[in-house]
């Protein structure tokens, strides 16, 4: 944990921390995800999925510890992430070997209270011709749930660098 002990105890007699947060499971079925998220101070939380643990914060600018990210950064990380695996794996599937492959991803916020109003991915990658590529990226933006989830919704634009 990023915390020290002193602070960490402090918050969990305030009631702040969730003592059981290795208890919390993922669930995932086939029609579900479920995360659980947990107080581990009076300004950050965390999720554990799976293996892994995901520590969300504010900056100190916003009265946070900037232990961590913000939920609407790693959000735009997800979308990325998701895009990218699925672009690697359509890579993977046809045997296309390219190096430096980047998803630059970025979220327009705009209204009160603020939102996400549209999402840019652009992607590049050396050793692999331009019309591949950009095939590569329709088969991604098609498999990937997150991509799926928001076309509808908002400005969604996905090319290339």
């Amino acid at each position: 944990m990023v915390l020290l002990n002193s602070r960490r105890a402090e918050e969990s007699k305030r009631g702040l921390i969730c003592s059981g947060l290795e208890s919390l499971t993922v669930n995932v079925m086939a029609d579900q995800i479920q995360i659980a998220v947990a107080a581990v101070s009076d300004s950050s939380s965390e999720a554990v999925i799976r293996d892994h643990r995901v520590r969300f914060d504010r900056p100190v600018t916003k009265g946070g510890g900037d232990s961590g990210p913000m939920g609407g950064e790693v959000f735009l990380a997800s979308i990325a992430g998701c895009f990218m695996s699925n672009l690697l794996a359509a890579m993977r599937t046809r045997e296309i070997k390219a190096t430096d492959i980047q998803t630059v991803v970025t979220g327009m916020v705009d209204g009160t209270p603020p939102r996400f109003v549209g999402i840019d991915l652009k992607v590049r990658g050396e050793g692999v011709d331009r019309d591949a590529m950009e095939k590569l990226v329709e088969i991604a933006g098609r498999g990937c749930i997150m991509v799926n989830t928001l076309r509808d919704k908002m400005d969604l634009r996905i090319g290339l660098l």
